[in-house]
């Protein structure tokens, strides 16, 4: 009878798993970013630009878009790097982003909270969000700076 009630017992335990199982599932799928504010400077004739908001649009960002014909004072203010800027500048949670950044490492970025001024994706490289040209995806690094000078790979894509 006890082995019995113990099969019945284990069993239960594994339907009760099986059936959870979904919602779990569901629990792993990405969270929209706690912190969604963000501020984008950008050229207003800069088309890759505005398909980079929409992508982190579409993250669950909020980006507040400013359109100034020089977004320099922007980076320098930042502390990014000449050879790091690209075509746009955001900030977010007392972070600079610069360039074609994705959506998710800047969801990582914040989550993390490391001890950097900002990250960036120098140039323009094919493939990374708002540079999409076809199936074409050049691989390129997502840096992480300091305001001191010091780099670092955060991402690789």
């Amino acid at each position: 009878m006890t082995a019995m009630l113990m099969r019945t017992s284990l069993l239960c335990l594994s339907l009760l798993a099986f059936v959870s199982l979904p919602s779990s599932a569901q629990s792993a799928r990405p969270r929209p970013p706690a912190v969604t504010a963000m501020e984008v400077y950008r050229s207003p004739t800069c088309g890759c630009c505005g398909k980079w908001v929409d992508h982190v649009k579409a993250a669950g960002f909020s980006p507040a878009v400013h359109q100034v014909d020089d977004v320099s004072p922007v980076k320098t203010k930042g502390g990014v790097p000449g050879d790091l800027q690209s075509c746009h500048t955001a900030l977010i949670g007392g972070y600079v982003i610069e360039g074609h950044v994705p959506a998710d490492v800047i969801q990582q970025l914040l989550t993390e909270k490391p001890n950097i001024a900002g990250v960036a994706v120098p140039g323009m490289p094919v493939g990374s969000p708002g540079m999409e040209q076809g199936p074409r995806k050049d691989p390129y690094e997502v840096i992480a700076f300091t305001k001191d000078g010091k780099r670092s790979v955060y991402a690789k894509r």
